[in-house]
């Protein structure tokens, strides 16, 4: 009998369960239904319909053989792009190192607050800020880019670094402790081996990101592909914004193929 109401009560919790997930569902969908029908797609300072627009955008830079004698060009900016975003996190992984050893608790101690205050600051400001700084500072070129770039990285890559650091196995840094090492000794042989992997998979995953960052960089005069973008899409030249959009979603898809690979052997 104590079976049966078991079975009785389950059945009811999965019906009143799909009850709620069929609920939900409708309402969701009547949302969408309203905010659809009741949004205007018509671009106001334009007479080229929408869906026209769309074409051009995402249809024509694939069908036209026109232009295909541009995306040499645009493959050219994007390599300065990738270019810009290797320089970036190259920089960014060895000054990260240090920086994340100061934060960690079990190695910085006490001035672990000066670390994780100034990885914090670090990653308060965005990349595009940096950029806009830099770009004032040394001029308009890939150079304020990749400083953007390393800038901004090593707040997020010494936070990473850090929460590795204090994760480690500490018996293996004890027992060079205990046989006569000092600090540096610790730190080299006790440390390091334990976190270099995932130090060297962070850095790849950060470097996927800092492609997409410096995309978009170059809007403010920061190098790369961002620069033609933002001028075509002014000039509302929607098969060469189409264009360089094929470029770019083929070379990030390409570097997260490659870096999700590397990582994996890595880990």
């Amino acid at each position: 009998m104590k079976q049966y109401d078991k079975i009785r009560t389950h059945k009811t919790f999965n019906r009143t369960k799909r009850m709620y997930v069929l609920a939900t569902v409708l309402i969701l969908s009547f949302i969408y239904i309203v905010a659809l029908v009741s949004t205007p797609f018509d671009i106001n300072s334009s007479s080229v319909s929408t869906l026209e627009t769309l074409r051009r955008l995402f249809i024509e830079p694939l069908i036209n053989t026109d232009n295909y004698e541009k995306y040499p060009e645009y493959i050219g900016y994007m390599l300065e792009t990738i270019a810009i975003a290797y320089a970036g996190i190259f920089v960014a992984t060895i000054l990260a190192v240090p920086v994340g050893f100061l934060a960690a608790r079990n190695v910085g101690g006490r001035l672990s607050y000066i670390g994780k205050a100034l990885l914090n600051a670090i990653r308060a400001i965005p990349e595009l800020i940096f950029a806009i700084i830099f770009v004032a500072a040394v001029g308009i070129g890939p150079y304020a880019g990749v400083l953007a770039i390393s800038i901004n990285s090593i707040g997020m890559l010494g936070k990473l670094y850090a929460e590795v650091i204090e994760s480690i196995d500490s018996e293996n840094v004890d027992a060079i402790k205990a046989s006569g090492g000092n600090r540096v000794q610790s730190m080299w042989y006790g440390i390091l081996p334990q976190v270099l992997p995932e130090f060297v998979s962070y850095s790849l995953y950060r470097f996927e990101i800092d492609v997409r960052a410096s995309t978009v960089l170059g809007i403010v005069g920061a190098g790369g592909i961002g620069a033609p973008l933002i001028l075509a899409t002014y000039q509302r030249n929607w098969e060469e914004v189409g264009m360089i959009l094929v470029v770019v979603v083929v070379f990030v898809s390409l570097i997260d193929v490659l870096s999700g690979a590397i990582r994996k052997r890595l880990i």
